[in-house]
């Protein structure tokens, strides 16, 4: 890349292999390019996959994370890699979805942050993992998660 602004991204543009957990892989930021201004960025996730912890079956989710930038942005390449790397990791649904907002709140320092983990069911029963940081900023354009309530997710 010849832009100054993103020869730190290890990642974009190269093959990467795929991280082996949650722990190893590296989410990757880059400068907010329009600082000041109020907006969301939505990132969805439709297939993500992560191992039911007891039973080693696998779970499934479509996730929505939302966020307000302050001073950086998420490479997406990175993030891909990241919630991929939830793949053979043994872990409860509650878990997965804050480990993942913790994670960006970690990374990127967002004025404002939410997830909605809206999960398949497992015996019949979807569970639905939300969070947010609080209330979001004044002013923001806001849309619906666009998830449909359980009845078949379809």
């Amino acid at each position: 890349m010849t832009d100054p602004n993103y020869r730190d991204l290890k990642q974009l543009g190269t093959h990467v292999a795929p991280p082996r957990s949650p722990e190893a892989a590296v989410v990757e930021r880059v400068a907010n390019p329009q600082p000041g201004m109020l907006y969301l960025v939505r990132f969805t996730a439709p297939e993500f996959t992560s191992i039911c912890p007891v039973t080693g079956q696998p779970d499934f989710a479509h996730l929505v994370i939302d966020y307000v930038p302050r001073d950086w942005i998420v490479e997406s390449k990175s993030l891909k890699l990241y919630l991929g790397s939830f793949r053979n990791v043994g872990a409860f649904h509650e878990d997965c979805t804050m480990r993942i907002a913790k994670r960006l709140i970690a990374e990127i320092a967002p004025d404002w942050l939410r997830i909605g983990g809206y999960w398949y069911p497992r015996g019949g029963m979807p569970i639905d993992v939300f969070y947010q940081t609080g209330a979001p900023p004044d002013g923001l354009w806001l849309p619906d998660q666009g998830v449909a309530p359980y009845r078949g997710r379809g």
